[in-house]
């Protein structure tokens, strides 16, 4: 008995192909994800950077700038 699939089973290797591609996209994905979350985020600017700024958007007082500063320095 001859049983024809018709376009689906001679095709059905592109599928196959396709669902490993996603599923190796999806483990590369979740492995970036993953280490992304864990990097812990490193700050360049120094105290007197940060104090400037801080002074800047008037966090602080001129003069606790000033004794900080005296202070770092």
């Amino acid at each position: 008995m001859h049983m024809d699939y018709g376009w689906g089973m001679g095709f059905g290797w592109i599928f196959m192909i396709a669902l490993w591609a996603l599923v190796i996209l999806g483990v590369i994905y979740l492995i970036k994800v993953i280490a992304g979350g864990s990097k812990i985020s490193k700050s360049d600017d120094s105290a007197i950077d940060i104090l400037k700024k801080r002074y800047a958007k008037g966090e602080i007082s001129k003069e606790e700038f000033e004794a900080r500063k005296k202070d770092i320095l």
